[in-house]
């Protein structure tokens, strides 16, 4: 990679870490630090989003802005995926898209500082249109670049987590859990993710010339995806499994606020801190039980999160953290592992778009539906009971995600087919 170096616009094709030799620790740890500040952006809002709308009393839209994030994520990705694809390196689309979100970031908190509903919702789906792509895209352009190596993909992904950490920790410790000063936190790494971008490989568009049309900005050909049997599988139960996630994202953060929690962030940062330690364990697990099980051991573990959530209204704090801390073990082992296997199915020329499709399902159609479903149980069961029984009125949001992770663990090892070859 001289030419990147030395800065000219050198495009290079994925190469693998034999041809790379002594360059390879250059590549990882460029992966690494764009994967690491784009988490601290997602990091540093999102996980109390919830908390800072109930303290500047917006508590009333919480399922909304968790919703209205899930539908920019049905959206936006496979439009940008068919950019990335297509028209534009990937990188500069990563780094457009997160110098338009820091702007849309340093609004915020005016917004919300003034309890305008509207413009609050607006500008949080707007800034969401812009990052849930990016969520796919870090992940095409690691696999990509990686090349026949993309068994270190889960080492490069570890940094997604530690990003988390890092914003949750500081989040914390600056006391802005519930303050909109979290905003622009987040809107400083959003500049820095956008030039961080820039000192990646430069590569083309796989289907750079091929003949436009609107099924490819759309995304419309990543559907030829869905003919390959345990990828369609795998959608269906990524978006049932997407679905608890959703509640879990609107709500955790109020719900360990009402069971005593003080620094809300810091708690949640656990979550991201048992990442770090479960990822690096992925090779070594898919060398011995293999995708089918490793992918079922992510899904069923999402039921014993939620019972310990269930069980903290009870006994208490231990309980809560202990479901915060699973948190590595729930999205390591489904949607890193997933990641993987959709990049061993996927053809090049659609890579972004597939990674899109997976994105799609974890914070659009899942999200959505787990962000719209939990703000009408936390309307009609939660707050009428809230002043007659504590936390315990918050029993009826984790009851259905624990049946759910049931339902999914049983599709999976019903429908689930060794893995077929990349469709043509």
């Amino acid at each position: 990679m001289p030419g990147i170096i030395a800065g000219a616009q050198t495009e290079l094709r994925p190469v693998g870490f034999g041809e790379m030799d002594g360059r390879v620790p250059f590549l990882l740890a460029r992966l690494s630090l764009v994967t690491l500040v784009e988490f601290i952006v997602f990091g540093a809002w999102f996980a109390t989003l919830g908390l800072v709308l109930a303290s500047n009393g917006l508590d009333s839209i919480i399922g909304p802005a968790y919703l209205i994030s899930a539908i920019a994520a049905i959206l936006s990705p496979l439009f940008l995926g068919a950019l990335g694809d297509r028209y534009l390196a990937p990188r500069n689309v990563l780094a457009i898209a997160h110098a338009v979100g820091a702007v849309l970031l340093a609004l915020l908190p005016h917004a919300i500082e003034l309890h305008n509903a509207t413009l609050t919702l607006a500008l949080i789906f707007v800034y969401m249109c812009s990052f849930q792509p990016t969520l796919g895209l870090i992940n095409s352009i690691s696999l990509t670049l990686l090349g026949e190596n993309q068994k270190h993909f889960p080492y490069v992904r570890l940094f997604g987590p530690l990003g988390w950490v890092v914003a949750g920790l500081a989040i914390g410790w600056l006391g802005l859990s519930a303050s909109t000063g979290l905003f622009y936190f987040a809107a400083i790494f959003a500049v820095i993710t956008a030039m961080s971008a820039f000192t990646l490989p430069r590569t083309p568009p796989p289907a750079k010339g091929a003949r436009f049309s609107l099924g490819d900005l759309i995304g419309v050909k990543a559907l030829v995806l869905f003919r390959n049997r345990t990828f369609a599988v795998l959608m269906i139960c990524t978006l049932l499994t997407s679905i608890s996630l959703g509640v879990y994202n609107s709500f955790a953060s109020p719900y360990l606020a009402v069971l005593g929690i003080d620094n809300v962030a810091g708690v949640l940062a656990l979550g991201p801190i048992s990442e770090v330690v479960f990822i690096g364990t992925i090779p070594w697990v898919l060398a011995r039980i293999g995708m089918k099980w490793a992918l079922f051991f992510g899904m069923l573990m999402w039921s014993v999160r939620f019972a310990l959530l269930l069980f903290a209204a009870k006994g208490g704090m231990p309980y809560a953290i202990g479901a915060v801390a699973l948190h590595g073990i729930c999205n390591d082992y489904f949607i890193v592992v997933a990641a993987m296997f959709i990049a061993r199915i996927a053809p090049a020329e659609l890579a972004a778009q597939a990674q899109g499709w997976l994105i799609l399902m974890v914070s659009g159609f899942g999200a959505a539906i787990g962000s719209a479903g939990s703000g009408v149980i936390y309307g009609a069961y939660v707050i009428p009971a809230m002043a007659s029984h504590g936390a315990s009125a918050w029993s009826p949001m984790w009851v259905g995600p624990i049946g759910m992770a049931i339902v999914t663990c049983l599709l999976w090892l019903a429908l689930y087919r060794p893995e077929q070859p990349k469709p043509a």
